[in-house]
């Protein structure tokens, strides 16, 4: 007899890409921490012989398993959810969940329309996301300075404390030009902004980081290296401390704290008017 995993079979099942199904499935997981879990995304359920596939493997993977598996659904067509709900799982279907109750509430149907979150539904939405991506690719680093009196914000910090990621999200999740420029040792010698930034002081945000973490990840990056050697990470963060008191340029500490939280916060404390997203 085979020996039955002991670690809990979870899948995300979507007609689409599965991102929303990923994230609210996640956002649940997380809170509980003393299960393992073994994550199986089946996206583009998108006709009966897919949705037959996926709910074999999720029969199969009870089958496995000592646990009977979670199924997280954002399944929209009818007969591909009737066909998941059919398999030995405990399904968490979003569509039920959320869709329904708003129908009632609102006294009107959805348009049962697959894909609408993370689709081209809306054309001008998306290209402007896409053109702050480049936006963002463009200016990262400080290579084009000269673009930044289009920029909604600009990320200031050490190398490697999180500036080109936190971009980047930005721009893919909420369509913002989000720039960065790096401060070396020389830039903080005086502890005062580069004149490149100095005509954009009202759009500096800047990225703390603490020693600590930033020798980690240089580590990373260069091993053994007097970049990443505790000495220069310590140095760098007590200059660059000093140029965002003395300047009053804001800034958070992102040593334990996610992209999404940076992001959020970022936001908030800049109080940028985000675009429409969908």
């Amino acid at each position: 007899m085979t020996e039955k995993s002991a670690t809990r079979p979870v899948f995300f099942v979507s007609d689409r890409t599965g991102i929303t199904a990923e994230n609210l499935g996640h956002a649940l997981l997380t809170q509980f921490s003393a299960m393992k879990f073994e994550h199986h995304s089946l996206p583009f359920i998108n006709s009966e012989e897919k949705a037959r596939l996926a709910a074999g493997s999720i029969n199969q993977s009870a089958q496995n398993s000592a646990y009977r598996p979670l199924v997280f659904s954002t399944l929209i067509d009818d007969g591909y959810r009737a066909i998941i709900a059919g398999t030995d799982a405990h399904i968490i279907d979003f569509f039920d969940a959320f869709i329904k109750p708003l129908e009632a509430e609102l006294n009107i149907q959805s348009s049962h329309a697959a894909g609408l979150s993370h689709g081209i539904n809306n054309e001008h939405v998306y290209m402007c996301r896409m053109d702050a991506v480049n936006f963002s690719l463009r200016t990262d680093d400080g290579v084009s300075t000269r673009e930044y009196k289009d920029a909604d914000v600009i990320l200031v910090g050490v190398s490697r404390s999180g500036k080109t990621p936190t971009c980047l999200y930005l721009a893919m999740q909420f369509g913002l030009r989000a720039a960065n420029y790096p401060l070396t040792e020389s830039d903080m010698a005086n502890a005062l902004l580069p004149k490149a930034l100095a005509p954009y002081r009202h759009k500096l945000f800047g990225l703390l980081i603490n020693a600590e973490r930033l020798h980690t990840i240089r580590e990373m990056r260069k091993h053994n290296s007097g970049y990443a050697s505790m000495a220069q990470c310590q140095r760098e963060t007590r200059m660059i401390r000093s140029v965002f008191d003395l300047e009053k340029v804001p800034y958070i500490d992102s040593s334990h704290i996610s992209v999404e939280e940076i992001a959020t916060s970022i936001i908030q404390l800049m109080k940028i008017h985000r675009p429409p997203i969908y």
